[in-house]
């Protein structure tokens, strides 16, 4: 895959699709890469411009000491898509990759025309909760935290399939000074204030039975932005997209289309 030297860090990135396709941004959520998306790529449009990145200290891409901030995680994506020379994308982002999108809306609007955010929120559990799991990392690397986040993440039959195995491995193969520089990036915010601020098209999307952000924490955060939608994923955890991969795709798609073509 190629690699864009961005000068403070190196993105690992995937752009697939015809150059003057429709621009989609796919971001990821903690402790897993840009092949967590693999499951939607069949069930969108063929003529979107689709990139996926590996986020700093995750996958392919430079693994920096921790802690990071989210104002760096925030100034790569925007080195990234500056690099590539994507404006007016639609921006996709779950879980991390939801609060980077917002940081990045208020940032520079002139990169992104409409928002999806999955699985996510303005702030993500308390600095209690993220000291205790990077304490737990620390301790037992990413093994001590596996089961804990499956359970957050996927349905029981989910979890109890054979289709769960590629999501532990791309987990347990996250860089520890990665997962938990994301996981202080994740502490360190609180983006009530300036999503409250965004004028873009926004949607919201939570799973009913996400462990994560729960429903009522994804509408909360989603209705922050007048003029809104939000829609709800049932029989799905914090990874919608994997488990009901193509309703996830209906979605978005319908959104994406709505405002960007």
């Amino acid at each position: 895959m190629p690699r864009a030297d961005l000068g403070e860090i190196s993105l690992n990135y995937q752009l697939t699709g015809p150059e003057d396709g429709v621009p989609v941004v796919l971001s990821n959520g903690l402790g897993l890469s840009l092949g967590m998306w693999a499951p939607l790529l069949p069930h969108l449009p063929e003529n979107w411009r689709i990139l996926r990145y590996d986020r700093r200290g995750h996958g392919g891409s430079d693994v920096t000491p921790p802690p990071y901030t989210m104002g760096q995680l925030v100034r790569d994506t925007e080195g990234l898509l500056d690099h590539l020379g994507l404006r007016g994308c639609a921006f996709v982002g779950l879980s991390l990759g939801g609060m980077v999108a917002q940081g990045l809306a208020v940032k520079r609007p002139d990169l992104i025309r409409a928002l999806v955010l999955s699985n996510t929120a303005a702030r993500i559990a308390t600095t209690e909760i993220w000291q205790m799991r990077a304490n737990q990392a620390r301790e037992g690397g990413l093994a001590a935290l596996l089961e804990p986040s499956l359970e957050r993440w996927f349905t029981p039959a989910f979890r109890n399939s054979p289709d769960v195995a590629p999501w532990c491995e791309m987990f347990l193969a996250t860089p520890l000074d990665g997962w938990l520089g994301g996981a202080q990036a994740i502490a360190g915010t609180d983006f009530y204030t300036t999503t409250a601020a965004l004028k873009m098209p926004t949607l919201g999307i939570a799973g009913d039975r996400d462990g994560s952000t729960p429903p009522d924490l994804v509408r909360e955060t989603t209705d922050l932005i007048a003029g809104s939608e939000f829609a709800l994923i049932r029989k799905s955890g914090h990874l919608p997209h994997v488990e009901q991969h193509a309703l996830y795709a209906d979605i978005v798609t319908r959104f994406v289309q709505k405002h960007l073509t």
